[in-house]
């Protein structure tokens, strides 16, 4: 009697999850079966059509950009007895760099071959262009020589993403090696896309290095492509010589090889980011005779380079321009525009285009919207940038941290306190998670308004939401207590933050105890210290040995979760007796001889205007 697909059978054994991955998939062959079941067909080595569509759909996902739910679907298969196939884990290990959880992947290479599978080329090439991608070229090496260890071939393949990892780390000298390499192994032999990535990896060093790559191109049998030009114009461009850039098309028609739109859109950027908008149209005339046209991304160029030198005449013989190709203007096209009338202050005519780009029939997206908000916050009209909000829930485009912060500036600076909180308040409503510069700009709000007990309860906020506070944080609650001349009140929030130095340095070298100095860590080993840590209190001894706890001016009396570069010198106008360098998570110190002052010599922050 035949297996029907589906059907499951009981097993004993049990799933363990991998705390790497969050609960993301079992860990051994003992998680086969983690209900306790399996599918028969997955046991007897079939084609499961429940795993190959899942796997399909896993692909579907990750090409629209949703990796979680790839995790979401594996686990579904496990859950149901199923038995993901090499191809399922492939495409795992695809969401995987997706959310760059690289940590993550020598644990999936080992449980795929304790199921009994052997990775294949393209398995060990989808983990060695996961730590490619990231410029994390020793483990992408070590995956290099598990692959070979294996008895897996690499493949052109393998070697053309271990040549783009040395690029990315600016190390094309290693790239050349690993091309020596790949003439020793059989059946592999560099292609044109190989000599490519080395000239993108040379052209980012030496422009010149790149060309002898291109001969050594040539003189191995193959001819340099669009890509390979293309990639020369770009970095000729960028370092502001694109009239090199054009002078290379002549070089390519030499070859016969035609320039497309991308060595256009490469030519026009160039000439306007250095200013030179009368040669970028010049070619955008020229365009024609080589036989490409003008397409979105070369206008938008074009308009952004005219607008950068304020030309408003070649702003409309841009969009002339346009209209004569029939290439219709997109949001960004209206957004360049935008951004221009925003920052010379004239919102009426911002407004007028964002109205005429609507009933173009382009929707909106959040940068346009933002750009209208920031523009309002200057003109220090803050009710009409936040009228945006209700103008975004009709179009569909969900507010997000920035323009929110953006709208908390702009009541901070019209003194309205209570309206930035009702801004604060509705972004957690709405599951937006403020950043640092969102509780940096209520805080300057507070002292600005005088309120700088308001300013500092905002410390615990930031605590309870996760976000650590920065140096210039500090510095900011410090200056609104200063602000209303408690200047005591100043130095004891500084004190938060001014340890002294030696402690750390002491501790870097040796975590023994000094004569003048113990550590005592609770719960932590000093090795930590650079993973950012919760400051608690500092006990200060006497030379009786008794403890003084409420010392204003010795001690930290409330626990704020410091960033790990909050690292101060002394400066002037800033002298600190004490400096400070946060980095030991949980912690206490204790120093016998040990006395905290901060000097302030002179104002420290200057009160202005926000606008982020």
């Amino acid at each position: 009697m035949g297996k029907p697909e589906g059907k499951t059978i009981t097993r004993k054994k049990r799933v363990r999850v991998s705390p790497v991955m969050y609960k993301v998939y079992p860990t051994s062959t003992s998680d086969v079966c983690p209900d306790e079941s399996c599918c028969l067909v997955c046991l007897g080595n079939n084609s499961c059509q429940t795993v190959l569509s899942r796997t399909k759909l896993m692909t579907k996902l990750i090409k629209k950009g949703k990796p979680q739910e790839v995790f979401n679907v594996f686990n579904g298969l496990k859950e149901e007895g199923h038995q993901p196939t090499l191809i399922t884990y492939t495409t795992l290990l695809a969401a995987l760099t997706l959310q760059k959880q690289l940590k993550a992947i020598p644990s999936l290479i080992s449980m795929v071959e304790e199921n009994g599978m052997k990775p294949d080329s393209i398995f060990f090439n989808a983990a060695i262009n996961a730590y490619a991608e990231a410029g994390r070229v020793e483990e992408a090496m070590k995956i290099f020589h598990k692959m070979k260890e294996s008895g897996c071939k690499p493949t052109t393949s393998t070697f053309n993403t271990l040549i783009k990892c040395y690029g990315i780390v600016g190390k094309p000298e290693e790239s050349l090696k690993l091309l020596e390499l790949m003439t020793e192994e059989e059946n592999v032999k560099p292609n044109d896309m190989t000599y490519n990535i080395l000239v993108r990896a040379w052209c980012n060093k030496s422009i010149s290095e790149a060309w002898n790559i291109v001969y050594r191109m040539v003189a191995s049998g193959l001819q340099p492509d669009v890509v390979t030009y293309n990639t020369l114009a770009r970095a000729y461009a960028q370092s502001g010589e694109t009239s090199k850039a054009e002078a290379i098309i002549c070089e390519m028609q030499k070859n016969k090889i035609e320039p497309n739109e991308r060595t256009c859109g490469i030519i026009v950027n160039g000439y306007c980011s250095e200013g030179n908008t009368e040669d970028a149209l010049r070619f955008v005339y020229h365009m024609k005779d080589l036989g490409v046209r003008p397409n979105l991304v070369v206008f938008n160029s074009l308009i952004k380079g005219f607008l950068d030198i304020t030309d408003t005449e070649g702003v409309d013989e841009a969009l002339t321009l346009m209209e004569e190709f029939g290439v219709k203007p997109d949001v960004i096209t209206f957004s360049t525009i935008m951004n221009a009338w925003s920052s010379a202050g004239l919102m009426q005519k911002c407004q007028e285009m964002f109205n005429d780009m609507v009933k173009s029939g382009i929707e909106p997206d959040i940068h346009a919207f933002s750009i209208l908000a920031k523009g309002y916050i200057r003109a220090g009209e803050p009710e009409k940038a936040e009228s945006l909000l209700m103008s975004m829930a009709k179009a569909g485009v969900p507010p997000n941290v920035v323009i929110c912060t953006t709208l908390i500036s702009g009541w901070c600076s019209a003194g309205k306190m209570e309206y930035a909180m009702r801004i604060y308040d509705n972004m957690c409503e709405m599951a937006i998670s403020p950043n640092l510069k969102t509780f940096e700009t209520l805080i300057w709000g507070f002292g600005e308004a005088k309120q700088p007990w308001q300013a500092e309860e905002l410390l615990q906020i930031m605590e309870d939401k996760g976000v650590l506070a920065d140096q210039s944080t500090i510095l900011l609650v410090a200056d609104a207590w200063r602000s209303i001349g408690l200047f005591d009140e100043a130095k004891r929030v500084m004190n938060m933050v001014t340890e002294d130095r030696s402690l750390v340095e002491n501790a870097k070298k040796d975590d023994k105890p000094t004569e003048n100095l113990k550590w005592i860590c609770q719960g932590e080993n000093l090795s930590e210290y650079s993973k950012g840590f919760q400051i608690s209190h500092l006990a200060v001894k006497d030379h009786n040995g008794s403890t003084t706890a409420n010392i204003r001016s010795q001690t930290v009396q409330r626990q704020y979760r410091i960033s790990p570069r909050c690292f101060w010198v002394a400066t002037n106008p800033i002298s600190f007796t004490h400096r400070c360098w946060f980095g030991v998570k949980s912690s206490v110190f204790y120093h016998q001889q040990f006395q905290a002052r901060v000097e302030i010599c002179g104002q420290l922050v200057h009160s202005r205007r926000w606008v982020v």
